[in-house]
C-alpha cells in the first residue's frame, strides 16, 4: 500500500443456484485472476457461494452444509495469494441462520460480518429465513479456532496504517442508520457491501446515488458488488450492477445484465481519504466496542492503472466544463457585485494586457456591471504599453475593450519607466529584474491613480497559478483593491476564457480565440527581431499543468511531493518524463515556500474552487518556513 493506493476489484462471477462447489470454483478462479492483476482486496455479491434466490432450500441441511465446506476450500485454495477476498455464504449458528460476509486471507476467515437489517417487504422475504445479524459474537466449530462473528467488526491491516476496512450487506446500505456510519467513525476508510440487489426500472440509479452519496458523506471509498445473472429469474431479475466510489465519486462500474463474468478493478486512495477526514473537524469519530481484526500483508508498489486526471482543477466531460464554467463565472461576478455594492463605486478600473488572466478579469468585471445595471462604460480598460509590448497583444486588448463596451484608456509608460531608470540610476540596457518589475508598479501606480481619480476599484487580474509560484511583482501586480481570479488557476481560467469565446461571435470571438493562442507572458522583455513575444513564462517557470497538478495534490489532500510525483508519472505519460517532471516539482516547492511573503498581503478576492491560497481563510503559513523537508524527499526519488 505504497502512497496509501490499494487496487480493489468487485467481482461477478457465473453462478448456479444451489451448486455451491460450482460456485466456489468460480470464486477460486477470479480470486486467482484478481491477484494476477494486482489487486488488494475483492469482493464478491451477497450469498453467492449459495446464491441469494435458493428460497426455502436455505431449510435444507445439505445446502449450508455444503457452502460451508466450499468456504473452507475458497480459504485453502487461495492461501497463498496475497490478497483478501470478500465473500457471501449463508451460515447456521446455534440454530440459527444468517446472511454473512467472509474475509478470506492466506487460507484463513479472519471473521465473518452477518446482514443487520433483513427486508420482508415487496418481492423480499429475507425473514422467512434469516436472522439479523448480533453486534458480536463467535462462530465455533468442530476442530476449528473459534473465528469473530458480529457486526461491530473491522479488519485492519496491522503494518499498513489507514487500511482499516469494514462490510455491510445489501440491504444494510438501504436503510436510515447502516452500519458503515459507525464502522466508519470508528477508522473503517473503505466499506464493502455485498449485495443482491434486483432490478426494477429506476432502481440502478437510484443504487449509484446511495453509493456515492455514502462514499461522500463518510470520507470513504465504497466497493458494491452485486448479484448477477446468474441468479434464479424465477420472480426478479438480477444485473450486476456493481461500483466502486470513492469520496462522492463513482470510479467503476460494472456493464448491467451482461452474460460474461464481470470484474472491475480500480485503484483507490486511503491516504486521500484520511486527509479529507483531518481537514473535516465536524467528521465525528468513536471508540465502540469493536472487534479488530488484524492481519498483515506485504508491502507492495501497485502499478497505478487507474485514470489520474492531469488537470484537476477541471471538470473531465465537456459538458460538465461547461456547467462549471457558467457556475465560476456567476461566483467570481457575485463577489465583485458585492464589493461595488458596499462600496458605491459604478466605475472599475483594469489593466487590460491582451492576456489570458487580465481577460478573464474583463469578463467577470462586465458580467458584474450587467447584473448590477450599471453602463459598462464604467469600467475603464486600461492599456499600458512599453518595452515587451507586442502589436498581437495590443490589438487584442483594444479589440476586447471596444466589443465589451468599456472604456478604453491608452497610456504608453515607456518614457516614465525611461525617467525612473534615471531617478534611481538604472542602466536601461541592463534588463534584469529592476527592468521588469519596474515596469509592473509604474502600472499599478497608474491603475490606483486612476481609480483614486474616478471613485473606482482596481480590479485584481492575478491567478492562483501566479500566486504560489509567486510569479507577481510584489506591490505591483501583485496588489490591487479586489481580485477576481484570485483562486483560479491558470488551467482553469483557459478554459473559461474558451467557454466566453464559445458563447460570442464576430471580431469578440476571434480577439478571444487569439488570446488563447498566445503564449503567456508579461511582456516585460523586448520582442524578437520578428516583433513576437520573447518572454515565455512556461519556458522560466515551467509548464502551469504541471505547477496545478502539484498544487492541487499539496494543497488539497496533504500529498508528500514523492507521491505527488508518482501520480504525475501516471497523469502526464507520454507528455512529460520523469527527468522533466522531476525538474519542475523542484522548482514548484522552492518557489512556493520562497514566495509566501506575498501571499501574506493579498487583496480580498472570492474562494472559487476547494483550493485558494488567502492568508485569511485556506493557508496560515509562515512567511520563513523552511522548504528542506519536501526538497529532500524529491532528491531521494529513486
Amino acid at each position: 500500500m505504497k502512497d496509501g493506493f490499494i487496487k480493489t476489484a468487485c467481482i461477478v462471477p457465473d453462478l448456479r443456484v444451489g451448486d455451491c462447489r460450482y460456485n466456489a470454483d468460480r470464486i477460486i478462479d477470479n480470486i486467482i485472476k484478481a491477484a494476477d492483476r494486482g489487486v488488494t482486496i475483492c469482493a464478491f455479491p451477497e450469498l453467492s457461494i449459495s446464491g441469494y434466490t435458493c428460497g426455502d432450500l436455505f431449510f435444507q441441511n445439505a445446502l449450508i452444509r455444503s457452502a460451508m465446506d466450499q468456504l473452507w476450500r475458497i480459504a485453502h485454495e487461495t492461501k497463498e495469494l496475497d490478497i483478501i477476498a470478500c465473500v457471501g455464504v449463508p451460515i447456521m449458528d446455534k440454530s440459527k441462520l444468517y446472511s454473512c460476509g467472509a474475509v478470506i486471507y492466506h487460507g484463513s476467515v479472519l471473521g465473518i460480518v452477518p446482514k443487520r437489517n433483513i427486508p420482508n417487504y415487496s418481492e423480499f422475504y429475507e425473514a422467512r429465513h434469516f436472522t439479523p445479524g448480533m453486534d458480536r459474537g463467535s462462530l465455533c466449530l468442530p476442530g476449528r479456532q473459534p473465528i469473530p462473528m458480529g457486526t461491530h467488526q473491522l479488519f485492519t491491516c496491522e503494518n499498513m496504517p489507514g487500511f482499516t476496512f469494514g462490510l455491510e450487506i445489501c440491504e444494510d446500505l438501504w436503510t436510515a442508520e447502516t452500519p458503515s456510519v459507525r464502522h466508519a467513525q470508528n477508522g473503517a476508510l473503505l466499506m464493502i457491501n455485498l449485495s443482491a440487489s434486483n432490478e426494477v426500472i429506476g432502481k440502478a440509479d437510484y443504487r449509484r446515488t446511495i453509493v456515492k452519496a455514502k462514499s461522500g458523506s463518510l470520507l470513504c471509498a465504497y466497493m458494491y458488488a452485486n448479484a448477477g445473472m446468474g441468479e434464479s429469474t424465477t420472480d426478479a431479475v438480477y444485473s450486476g450492477h456493481s461500483m466502486i466510489a470513492q469520496n462522492g465519486a463513482i470510479l467503476a462500474e460494472s456493464q448491467r445484465f451482461s452474460d460474461e463474468e464481470q470484474m472491475i478493478v480500480c485503484d483507490i486512495d486511503l491516504q486521500r481519504l484520511e486527509a479529507e477526514r483531518l481537514r473535516s473537524n465536524t467528521f465525528v469519530t468513536r471508540n465502540d466496542d469493536y472487534w479488530r481484526v488484524g492481519f498483515n500483508m506485504p508491502m507492495k508498489e501497485i502499478r497505478l492503472t487507474g485514470k489520474i486526471p492531469p488537470n484537476p482543477f477541471v471538470p473531465d466531460y465537456d459538458g460538465e466544463v461547461s456547467e462549471r464554467c457558467r457556475e465560476i463565472s456567476l461566483m467570481q461576478s457575485s463577489g465583485l457585485v458585492k464589493r461595488l455594492r458596499h462600496t458605491g463605486c459604478k466605475t472599475a478600473v483594469i489593466g487590460l494586457s491582451g492576456g489570458l488572466d487580465s481577460t478573464l478579469a474583463l469578463i467577470v468585471t462586465v458580467n458584474a456591471f450587467k447584473r448590477l445595471g450599471l453602463d459598462t462604460k464604467g469600467i475603464i480598460a486600461v492599456t499600458m504599453p512599453c518595452f515587451g509590448t507586442t502589436d498581437r497583444t495590443y490589438n487584442n486588448a483594444c479589440t476586447l475593450a471596444k466589443k465589451y463596451g468599456t472604456t478604453l484608456l491608452e497610456i504608453n509608460i515607456r518614457d516614465s519607466v525611461s525617467r525612473h531608470f534615471e531617478d534611481i540610476g538604472h542602466d536601461s540596457s541592463v534588463h534584469d529584474v529592476t527592468y521588469e518589475n519596474s515596469q509592473a508598479r509604474e502600472r499599478t501606480q497608474i491603475l490606483m491613480d486612476i481609480a483614486n481619480k474616478e471613485n473606482g476599484l482596481v480590479i485584481g487580474t492575478g491567478d492562483l497559478s501566479e500566486l504560489a509560484l509567486g510569479w507577481a511583482t510584489y506591490n505591483g501586480d501583485h496588489m490591487s483593491m479586489y481580485g477576481v481570479n484570485a483562486s483560479i488557476p491558470k488551467t482553469l481560467v483557459r478554459y473559461l476564457v474558451r467557454y466566453e469565446a464559445q458563447i460570442r461571435s464576430g471580431d469578440l470571438k476571434s480577439a478571444l480565440e487569439d488570446v488563447l493562442d498566445t503564449p503567456v507572458s508579461p511582456e516585460l522583455l523586448p520582442p524578437d527581431e520578428s516583433g513576437r513575444i520573447a518572454q515565455k513564462t512556461e519556458d522560466l517557470v515551467g509548464p502551469y499543468e504541471l505547477h496545478d497538478f502539484f498544487l492541487y495534490y499539496m494543497m488539497r489532500f496533504g500529498f508528500s511531493p514523492s507521491k505527488i510525483f508518482r501520480m504525475a508519472l501516471t497523469a502526464f505519460e507520454g507528455t512529460y518524463d520523469r527527468e522533466t517532471i522531476l525538474k519542475w516539482e523542484r522548482k514548484f516547492y522552492w518557489r512556493f515556500f520562497s514566495q509566501q511573503f506575498k501571499r501574506s498581503c493579498l487583496p480580498d478576492g472570492p474562494k472559487v474552487g476547494s483550493v485558494t491560497l488567502s492568508p485569511r481563510s485556506d493557508l496560515r503559513m509562515p512567511s520563513d518556513a523552511s522548504v528542506s523537508v519536501w526538497i529532500e524527499e524529491l532528491e531521494n526519488i529513486e
